[in-house]
């Protein structure tokens, strides 16, 4: 018989993407926890496909109606600090939350370099729906043709290079290292036929030294015309974390245990991309932030029961990227996230990506319907101690 008694936890989720409406829908498991998610906008983003969306090809956005668990209640407004002194978190309209948990999944943003000589006037960042609406804006004012800059050879650099791609424009991909850094060396063979085939050019092995308003200047004292330069180059995070006076890693991420608890207060946790566990973070992506916060909740409903919560145990299966509405390529990993020479690609690489883009909404929406039934991959390859212990305040 449930204890009628019992008094209702309050939890804050702050940040309404992949990890944190999994979080949020996972904490409905139990009718006595209410729960609130903040975001700063009134839908859902899904940044796996910005890409599409800026070339007009797709959309990305959809309604939290839909995604959302009876009982969570969404608030639009920004956190601007958490409160750990009084269990407060303060939003930038000037109200309050009061907690006794919260989940900080706020996620990554675009990381323009300070260094680079007008990286962050001119150049365009697509890792936010405001970014991605700007330079929507900016690549439909472009005659056929133009052409266009992306700087970064990683997975959201190649997505937004092919899909420009196929819409005509005369793309230039400049990597500071090599093609899919991530990929096995088949892997990025693959890759670089399907671009080179379509158009575009690559260059490896070269950083850009400077972007100018029309073009870009690379290190090898190249100057690349361009229209428009679009940095997909690295992520960063929110600066709540460090802000609120809560540990971080060099990055930004909040420094957890294994348990995805703050090592400075056992009422925060992390999750998804803002989430450094044991200062070993897993890559950042969709296929981490889902159960991150499902992990994150099931600490939470855990404490709530007086139960030791469970240590962090999820594995990669490896990358989908898209190479326009028509290929794609799915490169196989081990459970640890290395690549393996094995990968799906081509016209049949497109229905995978496709799929699995589909399957995070779907994923969220089941777990909408009935908390507690997302399942993970496990078996990853994490520390065998927890390189922190949670609750004992320090210095940054």
């Amino acid at each position: 018989m449930t204890d009628q008694t019992r008094t209702i936890a309050k939890v804050v989720v702050i940040g309404g993407g992949y990890s944190g409406t999994i979080a949020a829908n996972r904490l409905r498991k139990r009718a006595d926890v209410d729960v609130t998610l903040v975001n700063p906008r009134p839908r859902f983003v899904q940044r796996l496909r910005l890409h599409q969306f800026v070339a007009g090809t797709g959309e990305a956005t959809a309604d939290y109606d839909a995604l959302l668990a009876d009982g969570v209640r969404l608030v639009v407004d920004e956190a601007i600090r958490i409160d750990t002194a009084a269990r407060t978190v303060r939003l930038a309209s000037g109200d309050a939350l009061r907690y006794d948990y919260v989940i900080y999944a706020v996620g990554s943003t675009a990381a323009t370099p300070s260094s680079v000589p007008g990286a962050a006037e001119f150049s365009y960042p697509i890792a936010e729906w405001e970014h991605a609406q700007r330079l929507r804006a900016a690549l439909g004012e472009l005659a056929p043709e133009a052409p266009v800059t992306v700087v970064g050879g990683g997975l959201t650099g190649i997505e937004t290079a092919a899909e420009l791609t196929e819409q005509g424009y005369r793309v230039t991909l400049v990597c500071g290292g090599e093609l899919a850094p991530t990929f096995s060396a088949r892997g990025r063979r693959f890759v670089a036929k399907w671009l080179a085939g379509h158009g575009v050019e690559v260059i490896e092995n070269v950083r850009v030294a400077e972007v100018l308003r029309k073009g870009a200047v690379l290190a090898d004292g190249t100057t690349l015309p361009g229209a428009v330069t679009i940095w997909t180059a690295g992520f960063g995070v929110p600066e709540l974390a460090a802000s609120s006076g809560l540990r971080t890693d060099a990055l930004g991420r909040l420094l957890t245990d294994e348990t995805l608890t703050s090592i400075d207060d056992e009422r925060v946790l992390a999750a998804g991309d803002a989430a450094a566990p044991s200062n070993r973070p897993l890559r950042m992506s969709c296929q981490a932030a889902g159960p991150l916060g499902a992990i994150a909740a099931e600490t939470v409903l855990s404490r709530i029961d007086g139960a030791e919560p469970a240590r962090l145990d999820t594995a990669f299966l490896g990358s989908n990227v898209s190479l326009g509405r028509k290929a794609g390529i799915t490169q196989i990993a081990r459970k640890d996230d290395t690549a393996v020479g094995f990968y799906v690609g081509g016209r049949i690489g497109a229905p995978i990506k496709e799929a699995a883009t589909k399957g995070t909404l779907w994923g969220i929406r089941r777990e909408a319907r009935k908390p507690g039934s997302l399942v993970w991959f496990k078996g990853g390859r994490r520390p065998e101690q927890a390189t922190f212990a949670p609750g004992k305040a320090g210095k940054r």
